[in-house]
């Protein structure tokens, strides 16, 4: 149950990190960044320990 709330969290923290935009329209880099580093890890557990395709 908490691999499930793991994904939903950080899958949602890498939206908003990837997708937001500040009042010029650009991307900020510490968004990107951290959108990024927790895609990996909610595609990690995903894969890892939800699915156990890897280990």
């Amino acid at each position: 149950m908490l691999d499930y709330i793991f994904i939903i969290v950080t899958g949602g923290v890498a939206y908003h990190g990837l997708t937001h935009r500040n009042e010029d329209g650009d991307n900020d880099i510490g968004h990107l960044l951290f959108g990024s580093i927790a895609l990996l890890f909610c595609i990690r557990v995903l894969f890892v320990d939800i699915l156990q395709l890897v280990g």
